[in-house]
Parts: C-alpha cells; structure tokens; sequence
C-alpha cells in the first residue's frame, strides 16, 4: 500500500502532462485489428495500458514493448477466439471495449475484472446490444456485472442499447465496423458525448465507413479493413485539470506543456468551465503549451459536467476555494466509474471540512476553507489525485491513504509535482 503526506505549496515551473489514457488504449485496439504492423509512440505506461494489450494478445495481436513506443502486428480485423480468461484489470474500457471485439469470434470469450469492474462497473446496456446482434452475451452471475461470457459471431443488424456510459455505445460501434453488412446502432438517453467523438475521430482517421444522426442513431458499414499506422499520442486533457486546478487553488504560476488544443479530448472543456469561474491562462496552441497565471479570485457556477464527467473530482475541488455556491450536475454516470465518485468525494471533502451535499446526479458545494484531515482514495485514481491537489491549499499535513491506484492514469505524479514545488511525501 502507497500513501501520500502533502502539505500546502507554492508551485512554479513547467510541468509535461502525461500520454492520453483513452487514446492509448484505443491506439492499441486499433492497432491489433489493422492489417500489418503498427508503432505507437510515447503512450501511456498504466496498468490499463498492459490490460489492454494482454486482451489484445489473447484476441491474436502480437505485441512488443520497446522504449516509449509500442510495436503491435495486428489481425486485420479477425480476432481468434481468447485460449484464456480475459482480465480487464480495473478498466472499463477493457471490459467493454474487448467484449464486444470478442463477440467478432465463434468461440467462448470469459471476461472478468478487479472488485470495482465486477460490483461498480454496469454492463448490461452492452449485453443488450450484443444480443440483438446473434451474440450470446450474458452476466454469469446475472447481477448485471462481469465476470461475463460472449460467444459470436456477431452478424450485422439492428440494436438498440442505453447510452448514459459511452463505453457500451463505443464498443458496439467498433465491433460492427469488421462485420459484412450494414449495423444501424439506435442510442436512447446519450450521454459523455465527447468521448463517442473520441472514437469516431479513430473512425474518420482509419477510414472505417459510418453515417450518424446526432448521438441517438449510427450506420456502421461493416467489412473494414485498414492497414498498420504510426500514432504518437497526446497529452492528457483529463490530468491536466489536475495541474491547472493545483495552480489555481495555489495562486501559481504554471506552464503546461504536451497538449493538442487540435485533438478531439472532451476534457478540453475544463479550460471554459475555469476561465467562467475566474481563473486566468493563456494558450499557445502552436507551442502545445498553457500558462496558467495567477488567479485572485474565483466565483461559484452551475456546471452540467456530463461531457467532461471524469473532471468531477477535481472539480469539487476547485469550487471548495470558490466564493458563493458551485453546482455540478449532470453526473449520474460518476457513481458508476472506479468508485461511486459522488458519494466518495462528498465523503473525503467533508473530512477537510468542505460544505458539501450531495444530488442524485451531482453535488453542491459552498466555499469554504479546508483544513489538514486523513482520506481515502476510494481505489480511484481520480479521486486520489484531486484529493493530493486540495491538500495542496490546505493547511498543515493532509494523509492520502491507498494512492496505488494513481499509476492508472499519471504514474509520475508525484515525482513531477515535487519538481515543480509540491510538498508531496510518498510513504509505502
């Protein structure tokens, strides 16, 4: 087990966002469904990153780690049926993403995953639209959760699946785009808009054929064939909130380096939401950088946070420092990521004294100031991240128990924060 101990900081410098965790393992994905041989450089180093490409493996992909880049021979577009049990690890996207791909082979495909990808992490709407495809796709337990067992070959057709999490609505787009014939996948309730767009532009960039009609309907062509690529993957929108809500809380000044104000991140969002509550930066997007400046004073929103929904954590976070009243809503679907992130920071800020309640999709949050207390990650990477960050504005020396689970996203956190100023001190 990995604790943090943090004390309130000054920071000041420049500090490189990590590699985009979504685009790594949609980056690996693709690449093991080309035909040929991919290069992917400079992703992410997480444990999801290597969930993914054991999945991949086991699908048929032939995978090699070299220094910052990752080398992947893939199966243009016919999988094999997995000689294994699948572990998604701690990742949804993995779950989702490999189950569909899987239902692409005539055989049996077992997927499983850690505590919160088999109590937290729903599949059903996925299951559902598996089945209206000739798939048997079922929840072996039948409680609506891995571990579950697919068994193709998906046929092209009609479905029709709930898409308040993208994930299920994403995986069946992509598995539809390597069978013979026409899909027409119908959406009912669609939410985390950007990140569907996320998997379209791969779409758009590989060529693979689709029509669409907002977020409720897509025509997926089927037979897609494409050959190996070279894609060096960006920055991180969704850690960089992490820095740019550090330097704002701090009164700092702060560059951010390694981001594509160019690429399809619906994280990108985070920069209008701060800008309306008060904080000040300037992009370069032809340098790849943002300078965060010192910002004095910052105002309570009303904020529909559904198409950035992972930046929820930090932003609670950041509307504890705000003056007045900040509500976010729209955020649902937070209670059924890593952990129910709602209920859990509702429960740590309130231990660092914050004015906080919760909605049944979203919270309320007064300005208040916090003071030094003991939390808990919740096993979520997010939620221990924008736990460190609080601490950092906080008086006297906050504890941040079970920090491991922040390698799934910004593995070199606190090493690049120390450097930059942070009063972070890792205790194993």
């Amino acid at each position: 087990m990995m604790n943090y101990q943090v004390k309130a900081s000054t920071l000041r410098g420049d500090i490189v966002i990590p590699p985009s965790k979504s685009h790594t393992l949609r980056a690996i994905l693709f690449a093991s469904l080309a035909g040929g041989e991919s290069i992917i450089h400079h992703p992410l180093d997480s444990p999801d990153a290597t969930a993914m490409m054991r999945a991949c493996e086991l699908l048929g992909a032939k995978i090699q780690l070299q220094k910052n880049q990752i080398i992947i021979s893939g199966v243009a577009g016919k999988p094999r049926s997995p000689a294994d049990v699948i572990d998604a690890g701690n990742s949804g996207i993995v779950l989702r993403f490999i189950a569909a791909v899987a239902a692409l082979t005539s055989g049996d495909a077992v997927i499983t995953g850690d505590d919160s990808i088999r109590t937290n992490r729903p599949i059903k709407p996925l299951l559902e639209g598996l089945t209206q495809l000739n798939v048997s796709a079922v929840s072996m337990k039948g409680d609506g959760y891995a571990p579950i067992m697919i068994k193709g070959p998906l046929q092209a057709g009609e479905a029709h699946l709930n898409g308040e999490d993208s994930q299920p609505v994403s995986a069946l787009l992509i598995a539809a785009a390597f069978v013979s014939g026409t899909t027409t996948v119908h959406v009912s309730n669609p939410g985390e808009k950007p990140w569907i767009d996320l998997t379209l532009d791969w779409f758009d960039r590989l060529g693979i054929k689709y029509e669409r009609n907002g977020y409720a309907k897509y025509q997926i062509f089927g037979g897609s064939r494409y050959a190996g690529f070279e894609y060096d993957v960006p920055g991180d929108f969704s850690s960089a909130a992490f820095s740019l809500v550090a330097a704002v809380i701090t009164r700092s000044e702060l560059t951010l380096h390694h981001l594509d104000w160019n690429d399809s991140q619906g994280d990108k969002a985070i920069f209008s939401i701060l800008e309306k509550m008060g904080a000040q930066f300037v992009i370069y997007p032809e340098k790849k950088c943002i300078c965060v400046k010192k910002s004095e004073r910052l105002k309570g929103i009303t904020i529909d946070i559904n198409d950035c929904i992972d930046a929820l954590p930090i932003l609670s976070v950041l509307a504890c420092f705000a003056e007045g009243e900040t509500r976010l809503t729209g955020a649902a679907i937070a209670r059924a990521k890593e952990c129910d992130r709602l209920s859990a920071m509702t429960q740590e800020l309130q231990k660092m004294g914050a004015i906080i309640s919760e909605m049944h999709d979203g919270l309320i949050i007064q300005g208040a100031p916090l003071h030094a207390a003991t939390v808990d990650s919740h096993h979520d990477h997010r939620v221990a991240l924008s736990l460190a960050v609080a601490a950092l504005a906080t008086r006297g020396e906050t504890t941040i128990l079970n920090t491991n689970c922040i390698t799934k996203s910004y593995p070199n956190f606190a090493n690049n924060f120390q450097k930059i100023g942070a009063n972070i001190e890792v205790l194993s």
